[in-house]
């Protein structure tokens, strides 16, 4: 079998990239451009076009592993096929990460008992109603109003929001640097593969196509978030950088970049928690309408 040619996305794989997720959408922060762009910076993540189907691959030493294709669904059953035969040419078992539910149930209904899939709770996307989090109308919500609106009486004429461009770019990017400092990113693999990917976001904020908000106080900003659209009806917030001791500048930012950005959407995916119990906490109590599960499906054992 001829060796697929798999590469790390640039810039200028972008339209090809977005033209099969466009096509075949999908609520999982994973199907942008941006998001595959960005963190194969920091992860073994390349791509190719095989049997017409977009195929990404996370390989290193270790483990080798495929993202569910996205295509026709002919196209996908072919390239499966073709990476079941490219795993075995490689001497790993096959298996494929980030698979929703609904491409299990295709999966199954091609392979009738074949494959297993086991759902990580730590990378399910958590999915709003954009109503709710622009409002925070309701009881379940009150505290979260509470928080805004103490921050628009403690800060009264002293904040403002304003949309991420080239004008305010560049402070932003000097907020991130002190958050960074400010967060122990160096001494944190983890921590500094994010702020990385923060940084590029910022950089190449034009080129990703990327909507932003940004939030100050007496002219500082305070916090700012990033996101794009992941189909029709959702879009999807990538990163939220507020400072911590600015009490109300987390839920605030979030507030007015869905109220200001992100109303021609039905939903928002704000991503997933990694398992941290602060985060899940956090993302938990804005009362998400439903979670894209996402898991890994390997072959069962003969």
């Amino acid at each position: 079998m001829s060796e697929i040619q798999f590469k790390r996305p640039e810039l200028v794989d972008r339209e090809i990239i977005t033209h099969y997720f466009d096509h075949h959408t999908s609520r999982s922060c994973e199907r942008t451009f941006a998001n595959v762009y960005l963190w194969s910076r920091q992860y073994p993540v390349t791509w190719a076009i095989v049997e017409d189907a977009l195929v990404f691959k996370s390989e290193d030493e270790t483990h080798l592993s495929y993202a569910y294709p996205a295509g026709e669904p002919e196209h996908v059953k072919k390239a499966l096929e073709v990476l079941m035969e490219y795993s075995k040419e490689k001497g790993f078992p096959f298996s494929l990460y980030n698979v929703t539910p609904d491409h299990f149930e295709t999966l199954e209904a091609w392979y009738p008992g074949r494959f297993e899939i086991e759902y990580n709770r730590d990378i399910a996307d958590y999915v709003y109603e954009t109503e709710k989090l622009a409002t925070l109308s309701g009881k379940k919500l009150h505290g979260k109003r509470n928080h805004i609106n103490k921050f628009k009486s403690m800060y009264e004429d002293r904040w403002s929001y304003e949309k991420l461009s080239k004008e305010n770019i560049e402070d932003c990017f000097q907020m991130a640097l002190k958050w960074r400092n400010e967060n122990g990113c160096e001494d944190d693999p983890e921590k500094r593969g994010e702020i990385c990917v923060t940084l590029n976001s910022l950089r190449l904020f034009e080129e990703l196509k990327l909507t932003g908000g940004v939030l100050r106080i007496d002219g500082d900003v305070v916090a700012f978030t990033l996101g794009e659209p992941v189909c029709s009806d959702t879009f999807v917030v990538h990163i939220e950088k507020a400072f911590a001791e600015v009490q109300g500048a987390y839920p605030m930012i979030n507030q007015q970049f869905v109220e200001h950005e992100c109303m021609d959407y039905q939903y928002i995916n704000r991503e997933e928690d990694t398992g941290a119990e602060g985060l899940r906490k956090a993302k938990l109590s804005y009362r998400p309408v439903f979670m894209v599960e996402k898991g890994r499906v390997t072959e069962k054992e003969a």
